[in-house]
């Protein structure tokens, strides 16, 4: 009898492992022990109202575990942490692991492929299935208790330079899914399936049928984008058209590449669209995150989305319509002549790329790029990566009309934080993270802190008010990702990854601060 009870109690004590299951409706207001989307919930914003971990005790910050993936290829993922299950991925490879603990649960290595191996930003989860993008441009359902495979369907051709990097989005019973590629004469496109059986329920395109005449191709949607359930909209950006930084092939604006789009979730069609850089030829993609803030704008309260997008402009819309409340650069910009009635900048034709040479501000990789930002509802400070840089852009004649048709050399560039009033878009306060830049995104939380990496390999902890340093910890390698946070047994954890591992922190158990049950 006793052995009995011993069992029962062991298998009581292991069921928040063997429990997992994530109703769709818990995206809408994630609680305190889960980060259930890639973003954490659906606006983008990347705050959270943790305030265990404070600016008065961060510096007792310690290593609760750590997890090697055992990979070359960085983290480049946000997980997601369902019923105490961190969920995370590199390019051919999910992983699930206790977030207490840091012990692995189960791997899934999916098969050696010819795919584009640039990254893997992680897994959407419905229900009890895990739905993974890979680099040959398939989607995976996978089974979160034991990561079994259910099925496995074709987004794209690889074999025409399509491919995939993004976590989907779970709206309702639609997995939402983009395309990466930058080869001429590929169609960027959203897509909708059923999470039941992969099966398409719609799919919208960014650019016209390939062959039209005077249109372009391209308007990737690279990146995982938000939604508003009260609009029952989500907003997307779209990649650079094709061919890259030849615009002579491709006149007129482009659209919809380099654009904010607003689309309905169940029936793919575009609601509005907004395009911050009108008739791209310097590879500046819109893909940055749609930030969506519900917040006083003008004196009026306004239902708004932001952008800081790579192209070097901060961007503030309506979203109910797109309308542009706010242009403006948050760093060197010299590639336009100004801004249109409709807020969106207007090309400078003398800095497109030519044969001797044109010196652009921002460079190829952007004013930002990847990387999330995030916003602080308690200072109403957007926090963002950026890259202030200058690139020289030549034409390639030998390249003839397609191809990139062109070449862009860096030549200065550094990595800072900057910290945005989305109200002006005035940098309140800035902070470097050291030459050449950071591949970190940004976490905001209640208690007034921001977290990030720098170029050097270290993880920050700033104060929100002024970006003062308030702890760091050395990590081996710069991060790549975006940190997370959560709170179990009532002990906080700020989740980052730098290189192949995978870190978690948290207060010591005995500081007073942080209690384990």
């Amino acid at each position: 009898m006793k052995l009995a009870c011993f069992f029962i109690i062991a298998l009581a004590s292991s069921l928040p492992l063997l429990s997992q299951g994530l109703d769709p409706a818990a995206l809408l207001n994630p609680p305190k022990d889960s980060w259930p989307g890639y973003h954490g919930d659906y606006s983008g914003r990347r705050h959270s109202a943790l305030t265990q971990i404070t600016p008065e005790n961060v510096n007792e910050l310690g290593l609760a575990w750590e997890f090697q993936t055992g990979q070359k290829a960085a983290l480049k993922c946000s997980p997601l942490l369902v019923n105490g299950i961190l969920y995370f991925t590199v390019p051919n490879n999910v992983w699930a692991v206790d977030a207490r603990s840091g012990h692995e649960i189960w791997h899934y290595t999916y098969p050696a492929n010819k795919g584009f191996h640039i990254g893997q930003r992680g897994v959407a989860m419905y229900k009890d299935w895990l739905y993974f993008t890979t680099p040959d441009a398939h989607l995976l359902c996978l089974n979160a208790r034991d990561g079994s495979l259910r099925w496995n369907i074709t987004i794209a051709d690889s074999h025409k330079g399509y491919w995939t990097t993004m976590a989907p989005l779970v709206v309702r019973d639609h997995i939402i899914i983009g395309v990466s590629g930058d080869f001429d004469n590929l169609r960027g496109f959203l897509r909708s399936v059923d999470p039941e059986t992969g099966k398409m329920q719609w799919t919208w395109y960014s650019t016209p049928p390939v062959g039209t005449p005077n249109a372009t191709s391209g308007g990737m949607t690279w990146m995982t984008g938000t939604y508003d359930p009260d609009l029952n909209l989500i907003f997307w950006g779209t990649g650079n058209p094709t061919p890259v930084l030849n615009g002579k092939p491709r006149p007129g604006a482009d659209l919809y590449t380099c654009s904010i789009v607003a689309i309905n979730p169940d029936t793919g069609k575009l609601a509005w669209a907004f395009q911050p850089s009108p008739h791209d030829t310097h590879d500046w993609d819109a893909v940055e995150t749609p930030v969506l803030v519900d917040a006083d704008f003008s004196g009026k309260p306004r239902k708004l989305l932001m952008q800081t997008s790579r192209n070097g402009y901060f961007f503030v819309l309506d979203r109910t319509n797109g309308k542009n409340l706010l242009t403006i650069p948050y760093g060197p910009v010299n590639w336009a002549i100004g801004v249109n009635e409709n807020g969106e900048p207007v090309p400078n034709a003398a800095k497109e790329p030519a044969q001797d040479g044109r010196l652009i501000a921002p460079d190829e990789g952007g004013l930002t790029n990847y990387r999330s930002p995030s916003f602080d509802p308690q200072t109403g400070l957007f926090i963002v990566d950026a890259h202030p840089s200058y690139g020289i852009y030549f034409a390639k004649q030998a390249d003839g009309t397609f191809g990139w048709a062109g070449a862009d050399y860096g030549i200065w560039g550094k990595g800072v934080l900057d910290a945005i009033d989305y109200k002006t878009g005035k940098i309140c306060w800035t902070h470097e993270l050291g030459p050449g830049g950071s591949g970190a995104g940004v976490l905001t939380t209640d208690s007034g802190l921001v977290f990030t990496g720098d170029a050097l390999g270290n993880v920050l902890a700033l104060a929100t008010t002024d970006g003062k340093t308030l702890w760091h910890a050395g990590a081996g390698a710069p991060m790549e990702s975006s940190p997370i946070t959560y709170e179990l047994d009532s002990r906080q954890y700020v989740v980052t990854g730098s290189g192949g591992v995978l870190f978690a922190w948290a207060l010591p158990v005995n500081s007073g601060h942080a209690t384990s049950k």
